[in-house]
């Protein structure tokens, strides 16, 4: 049976296609930018012990497992992903209200499930958008990408030179204020149709030929960038909460997250430059090696008296142990993967994902309850394992393309 043709607009580029998508980057970021850093100070001050905070931040993981692929795949099979993008966005605003009354551990577990749903499944719908792009239109992903970090890093320094005034308490409004803005954003989000078949791009090339989800490469890529990216769960849980804990201010803390962001967005802009030659396994192994290196330094800086500088420096290592990851993962998904499979590959990515990074935030309230900050060493071994992984993906050859018939 011959493939379904192409609408005669499949392949014409929206206008303004880069513009739009990194207005949604922009936006969408920006609830991102204050729950990461401070939400966990947030729950500390609302009485939560360290593992109702693990258990708290990783639960939703283990839950958006399940959820997220049904969201994506039906993405899949709409006329427009745009239009489930926005729905999510909207149902994530209104979900993100709950948290203002200052409610107690049970019914803030019961909103963070619920929430977790629909706010997950944003960032893989806008990567669908825009690697759907990148395969018709040749459009630059890292170019629309920085925006979401740009607004991370922006949103992060505002929010914590706010919380050093009200304190942590106003951490779910401004969440809801991102929310509004980014639900503003996804009305202008550039629509493409249902993808029909593969993009023209990938004829000829090993996306004919490895591009199936069960490819060994694929699997072993995601399941590496998936343990380097988990490897920040102990700083994404509780990295906050120590910084205050020996006496920096919320507004310096701010700054450090910020430093780490604006590091990844000055990487993003001299990538191809930079790292532009480089392969995706290659990518992920440097990416695994600032990792280690980050949290090895991390809890000596108190210890030999570094000061806050020496945290600021180590916050740069951001730009390697999670800006190359996030420049590495659609990079294999865009040569190995058709567009018709985009969907469900941006599905098995965030698997891998949320599956490392739930069972290592859940492992880090005990963790650091044990070990305090001298828990980053424990991290450091898990990015080891991510970059050897990395490495095995690198050293395994490509399937040769069959014969033409």
């Amino acid at each position: 049976m011959a493939a379904e043709a192409p609408a005669p607009d499949f392949f014409v580029k929206p206008p303004r296609f880069e513009l739009r998508m990194s207005l949604i980057y922009g936006t969408m970021f920006i609830p991102a930018g204050t729950h990461l850093p401070f939400f966990p100070l947030w729950l500390e001050r609302s009485g939560l012990d360290a593992t109702q905070i693990a258990f708290v931040l990783s639960a939703p993981m283990f839950l958006r497992i399940v959820t997220t692929p049904f969201i994506t795949a039906f993405a899949d099979k709409v006329r427009e992903r745009a239009h489930v993008l926005i729905g999510t966005i909207a149902l994530s605003l209104v979900l993100s209200l709950g948290y203002l009354p200052q409610p107690g551990y049970v019914a803030i577990l019961l909103l963070s499930l619920a929430l977790q749903v629909f706010w997950s499944a944003q960032a893989p719908l806008a990567d669908s958008l825009a690697l759907s792009g990148m395969r018709r239109f040749g459009v630059d992903y890292a170019g629309m990408r920085k925006w979401g970090s740009a607004a991370f890093l922006v949103s992060t320094l505002a929010v914590g030179a706010v919380l050093g005034v009200t304190g942590a308490w106003a951490v779910p409004a401004i969440i809801t204020v991102g929310f509004c803005a980014a639900l503003a954003a996804s009305f202008f989000a550039p629509r493409l149709g249902r993808p029909r078949r593969a993009s023209p791009l990938s004829v000829g090339t090993m996306a004919e030929v490895s591009g199936s989800l069960l490819d060994r490469r694929f699997l072993l890529f995601v399941a590496g960038a998936g343990i380097i990216n988990a490897s920040h769960g102990l700083l994404n849980g509780f990295g906050t909460i120590y910084w205050t804990e020996v006496g920096i201010p919320e507004s310096t803390i701010g700054l450090f997250w910020a430093t780490g962001v604006g590091a990844e967005l000055a990487l993003m802009m001299s990538f191809h430059r930079l790292f532009g030659r480089l392969s995706a396994p290659t990518l992920l192994m440097i990416s695994g090696g600032g990792a280690m290196a980050r949290w090895i330094l991390l809890p000596l800086v108190v210890p030999l008296g570094g000061g806050v500088g020496a945290f600021f420096l180590i916050q740069m290592l951001h730009a390697l142990s999670t800006g190359l990851g996030l420049v590495a993962v659609p990079k294999l998904v865009a040569e190995m993967i058709g567009e018709e499979k985009m969907g469900s590959a941006q599905s098995v990515v965030f698997l891998g994902n949320s599956l490392t990074m739930a069972i290592v935030t859940l492992a880090a309230g005990p963790l650091y309850q044990v070990m305090g900050v001298d828990g980053f060493f424990v991290m450091a071994a898990t990015a080891l394992v991510g970059l050897l992984i990395a490495a095995a993906v690198r050293i395994i050859p490509t399937r040769p393309a069959p014969a033409e018939r």
